[in-house]
């Protein structure tokens, strides 16, 4: 169902509100176990955008061998590949731990264990209906196994296409087994049926006023509440509203204030979020040309200082799987909301390929030396004096007789400053240099809705809405300060089929 089409047939055994990963895991659970799914989407048709579609594909899954990724993505060609034994495993204690460790243990451990635990199956069920998956680890030019991403670590997959390609084929599906996806739709309230057997979802439509959908039973899955300004400076904090929002102009939480509403408890770390350096040039939310291709994350592999500049991140304290996604509010304190990413010619084959889109929002600066690159930093408002000082101080404390090696935390650091670096501390002395300024890009909040390894959303007594599900980021508990990549992809996948399924029956 599209806008303008009559919406009065719009009763449903299922209301699906959100059209992202997580809520069309769900519509097509629901659909197989037999029940009629209306699937409710904020965007208009012909700008749709979830923040799945934004996304760069990448599920975090866990494996006992590399036989098993094959299962989902098909011969993977890394026989005789030097290092192919870093990818023979990761298993669910391993990925239990990353999860734990990046978010101090506070991650809920029944619901994280539970995604652990059925992240490859689920996984494989997207595979066997139809989306297409491939493997990230790739053979480079010395014959070496390494994810696509240098210094990413984990167990992973990806979508084919990334983002635009997981959500294509999620609707493709979608529109093949009969769920019907109504645009422009924003569900803004839940009222309870009067023989409490079931909701009617009120719609804000954008032709025609408020919309019902009836149904008998509602999953949430209409993610966060990032791109509210207004919520979220309330409650993440002063400066917050300057953040550029990295996906989907849609989520301003209004599935999750439904829920509410109605008695849902909410629950997580309300004040965090997952931010990272993001390019100053990205312009607006929701770019459908440019995806994720402003995202700035090969800073493990150089060096970040402000408008000061000088440092104020170690950016070698992990692999950045684990550090990207809470660097951006680091990055958000500095003046300006700003900082500039350096390296030097030695970093440019460990630079992803966001790096080389190149266009005139790029915010990418280059030098012949240093000096030539902080004087033309220092007409865009930063002190080349302090530039050119930090970055003599940084390589005069690069610990000598370290082996460099992008794919493990080599040990290769910095002593003697204030903030040391930890790993791929290399001296910045290979010309020509170049610097790439970001700022905050939000991507998703942390707080949301409590639910069950049911998905069912409870209330603030721990009981159980009936036939109220939740889903995707509208969930909370599950990152708290910081994020393991692919966490959100794959949660969203796990918990949407259980809701699709528990809303189902």
């Amino acid at each position: 169902m599209t806008p303008g089409r009559d919406d009065r047939d719009s009763a449903a055994d299922v209301v699906v509100i959100g059209a992202g990963n997580a809520g069309l895991s769900a519509a097509l659970a629901a659909r197989a176990a037999g029940a009629a799914v209306v699937v409710l989407e904020a965007a208009e048709q012909e700008s749709y955008g979830s923040d799945s579609y934004f996304s760069g594909g990448l599920f975090r899954v866990a494996y006992d061998s590399l036989h098993e990724i094959e299962r989902i993505v098909g011969p993977m060609g890394l026989d005789g590949a030097a290092g192919v034994d870093d990818f023979a495993a990761y298993t669910e204690a391993d990925f239990l731990s990353d999860w734990g460790r990046v978010t101090g243990y506070r991650t809920d451990p029944e619901l994280s264990a539970l995604i652990v635990e059925q992240s490859q199956d689920a996984l494989r069920w997207l595979a066997s209906i139809g989306v297409p998956f491939r493997s990230p680890i790739v053979v480079d030019g010395s014959g070496r196994a390494r994810h696509s991403r240098p210094g990413w670590h984990g167990g992973f997959i990806e979508a084919a296409a990334a983002g635009p390609g997981l959500t294509d084929a999620l609707l493709r599906l979608a529109d093949k087994t009969g769920a019907r996806i109504c645009y422009g739709r924003t569900a803004v309230a839940l009222d309870p049926a009067p023989d409490g057997h079931g909701w009617t979802v009120q719609c804000r439509a954008t032709e025609n006023g408020t919309t019902p959908f009836p149904a008998k039973s509602v999953v949430i899955a209409s993610g966060g509440f990032q791109a509210d300004a207004e919520w979220r400076t309330r409650v993440l904090g002063p400066g917050w509203d300057l953040a550029k929002v990295r996906g989907s102009r849609h989520n301003t939480g209004a599935g999750i204030k439904a829920a509410l509403a109605v008695g849902a408890a909410s629950h997580g770390n309300w004040s965090g979020c997952h931010a990272v350096a993001w390019s100053v040039g990205s312009g607006d939310a929701g770019r459908r040309d440019a995806n994720h291709v402003f995202e700035r994350e090969s800073y493990p592999f150089g060096v970040t200082v402000n408008s000061g500049g000088r440092r104020f991140i170690d950016e070698g304290s992990d692999f950045g799987a684990y550090t990207y996604a809470r660097y951006g509010r680091e990055i958000l304190a500095q003046p300006g909301q700003t900082a500039w990413q350096l390296f030097d010619a030695k970093a440019s084959d460990l630079q992803t390929s966001e790096y080389r889109y190149k266009n005139p929002e790029a915010a990418r600066v280059t030098g012949a030396t240093l000096a030539e690159l902080a004087g033309r930093l220092a007409g865009r408002g930063v002190d080349a004096g302090q530039l050119v000082a930090t970055v003599a101080e940084f390589n005069g404390a690069v610990a000598p007789a370290v082996p460099f090696s992008p794919y493990v935390r080599d040990g290769c650091r910095t002593t003697g400053l204030a903030i040391d670096k930890t790993n791929w501390a290399v001296a910045l002395d290979t010309p020509p240099f170049e610097a790439y300024e970001v700022t905050c890009g939000i991507t998703f909040t942390f707080g949301g809705l409590k639910v069950d390894t049911a998905a069912r959303v409870l209330d603030v007594a721990g009981n159980p809405v009936p036939r109220l599900y939740a889903c995707g980021e509208a969930v909370g508990g599950l990152h708290y300060f910081n994020y393991a990549s692919g966490t959100g992809l794959t949660s969203g996948t796990v918990l949407g089929r259980i809701a699709g399924r528990g809303a189902a029956a």
